[in-house]
């Protein structure tokens, strides 16, 4: 889906700002507490709609963990047909960051940067790993390279484009698949030390 900052009319937001069409997972919480996953189809700093098996009550507060952008806190403004439309409390402060991550994701795939290839590839002393699907399912995989971003596997399953998986304990999505597996890109930007622990990475020594 392209995330490519298009404009929408909306008399309530504040400082002109401007939705962008994305495809962003994440989990939000109700008020009963209750946690429930979700995907963001249009966010703006002031606003959001989220396709959800669940909705909130117009005027209930929302507490959302979205990949790459994080904490999001706001009330549930009207229900959609599979979801909700939600208005973000923010600080100026942080509405500022959020326009500047959007911004970020906008470009960032319409310049078809999955795995966000800046970041430098490493192979794995250890490649075997293990590919956890929603439904629970667990097969071994062959790690042909990491980033900070991301890794490309080679698998005898090819989950959909945009499933959500878990390689080893890292959660991210598959957003590219080639001749013998898939590509995955990490639901935000991992530390060379997380990756070390995890996937026993070579020595910078």
């Amino acid at each position: 889906m392209s995330a490519a900052i298009n404009p929408i009319p909306l008399r309530s937001e504040r400082r002109n700002f401007q939705r962008v069409r994305v495809t962003i997972y994440g989990r939000f919480m109700l008020e009963d507490r209750t946690e429930h996953a979700c995907r963001v189809i249009d966010m703006s700093p002031g606003n959001a709609s989220l396709i959800a098996d669940r909705a909130g009550r117009p005027g209930e507060k929302i507490i959302a963990y979205l990949d790459h952008i994080g904490r999001i806190e706001g009330i549930v403004t009207r229900t959609l047909d599979h979801g909700f439309a939600m208005t973000i409390v923010a600080s100026d402060r942080k509405r500022d960051k959020l326009a500047a991550q959007l911004t970020w994701l906008a470009n960032k795939h319409e310049l078809d940067l999955p795995e966000d290839r800046r970041h430098e590839r490493i192979a794995p002393r250890n490649p075997v790993s293990t590919l956890r699907l929603p439904d629970g399912g667990e097969y071994r995989c062959r790690i042909i390279d990491l980033s900070l971003s991301g890794a490309a596997i080679e698998s005898d399953i090819r989950p959909e484009k945009g499933t959500q998986v878990h390689l080893g304990t890292m959660r991210g999505q598959v957003v590219r698949h080639f001749e013998d597996g898939i590509a995955i890109e990490f639901a935000g930007i991992q530390n060379r030390q997380a990756l070390e622990a995890e996937f026993s990475l070579p020595s910078d020594n």
